[in-house]
């Protein structure tokens, strides 16, 4: 049955909105405002420029065979794995080695492997005849290569949007959700590592839910023993972490602890948010911004400058623009029917959906400070070119003819 062409303009216009919005908020979060004196940086033109070639992206990638994006995509991914190890040897910028610089713009090769990870993954794990194991291990196996290069780099946070994405698009791909709880068994084994009665309520809970699943003793008793040993060894995984990895988790528990080091950024936002009241100090007054008491306004926490500036009502608003652009990505899969297009669709709005909820929820002291960006709105040239790209791949699928199947 053909598949009839569609392209969606209200994800097109909601996208469009995202962008702007960005925009406005880079060019208050670049502008400082003390008395009569008014300096604007930089940012928030480059912002535009790459806004425009994003948005001129979308319409290249709209307009190009799908034959040829399907030949692209092994090759792009090949590629972006060299430039992911080639990073590590240039300059070190902030303890990292994250970027390469051309002209005064910065490229991240993580930002792009996020999308062509889901996009190789998808092709992987919709293939026929697969079993639910292996669709796991072929989508562990294409993550985990760009997963350990990040590390290396080191870029944590980054690592977690890969696993969730990789996680909806095994859902998508009707893996049973027994061999799920397999997955993300040992997130829960290192989490339950902070108090020993956890560890055993919890591996008791595994081992009924694997046997009432019907898994043979085997499989959960080496589950079992796998995450017992996670558990154990978490203490010496916690040592192993720099002195700023460890501050960063103690500081989310208790930003008090270190209110002048890791906790600042968190005490600082919160502080921006909540002094916004209901409509905010009014457009480029924020004092926290103009003050430069909140760290990386301008990037990270730049929805504390919304917060601060525009109030409760100007962050509501952002709000419902991200709610309406995620309820019209879960509709336009659903009329997705060819099954890579549609794994790669879940992996997508995963991914977009998972930074924009970290973001926010570091914010407002809900999550630890992980150095996700907010997608759209946070200043990042790099970061909004392949956001954006991701959505005109979803809308590249809606606009195509095609076999269902």
């Amino acid at each position: 049955m053909i598949k009839r062409k569609k392209f969606d303009f209200m994800l097109a216009a909601l996208l469009l909105v995202l962008i702007l919005s960005g925009c406005v908020a880079i060019f208050t979060a670049s502008t400082t405002t003390i008395g009569e004196y008014t300096t604007t940086q930089s940012h928030w033109w480059k912002q535009l420029i790459f806004a425009g070639i994003s948005l001129g992206m979308i319409f290249l990638l709209i307009r190009l065979p799908m034959p040829v994006l399907d030949l692209i995509i092994i090759p792009a991914y090949l590629l972006n794995i060299l430039a992911l190890i080639v990073v590590l040897f240039t300059p070190e910028v902030n303890g990292s080695h994250r970027w390469f610089s051309f002209f005064g713009l910065n490229y991240q090769p993580s930002e792009s492997a996020k999308l062509l990870t889901i996009l190789v993954v998808a092709r992987a794990i919709s293939r026929d005849n697969l079993t639910e194991i292996k669709q796991i291990l072929y989508g562990l196996g294409l993550v985990l290569v760009p997963v350990l290069l990040i590390l290396i780099e080191p870029d944590f946070g980054t690592t977690l949007v890969f696993f969730f994405a990789l996680l909806a698009m095994l859902v998508a791909a009707e893996v049973p959700l027994v061999y799920l709880l397999l997955l993300v068994s040992p997130v829960v084994s290192m989490v339950s590592s902070l108090w020993w009665p956890a560890i055993l309520i919890w591996i008791a809970v595994l081992v009924v839910l694997l046997l009432w699943s019907r898994l043979s003793w085997v499989t959960t008793t080496i589950a079992a023993i796998i995450n017992g040993f996670i558990a154990l060894i978490m203490p010496v995984f916690w040592n192993g972490l720099k002195d700023y990895q460890q501050s960063r988790i103690v500081s989310f528990l208790n930003p008090m602890a270190d209110p002048l080091g890791a906790g600042y950024q968190i005490i600082q936002s919160k502080i921006a948010i909540g002094s916004g009241s209901i409509f905010g100090k009014g457009w480029l007054l924020g004092t926290q911004k103009n003050m430069n008491f909140l760290p990386e306004h301008h990037t990270d926490f730049i929805f504390s400058v919304v917060g601060e500036e525009f109030g409760f009502i100007g962050a509501l608003l952002l709000l419902t623009a991200f709610i309406l652009f995620f309820w019209r990505i879960i509709t336009d899969i659903g009329e997705i029917k060819v099954r890579e297009r549609k794994i790669a669709s879940a992996g997508i709005f995963a991914y977009l959906m998972f930074q924009t909820f970290i973001n926010i929820g570091m914010n407002i002291g809900l999550v630890p400070a992980t150095g996700i960006p907010l997608p759209f709105i946070s200043y990042g040239g790099s970061n909004l070119l392949f956001n954006t790209l991701a959505v005109g791949v979803i809308l590249k699928y809606l606009n195509e003819r095609g076999f269902m199947k």
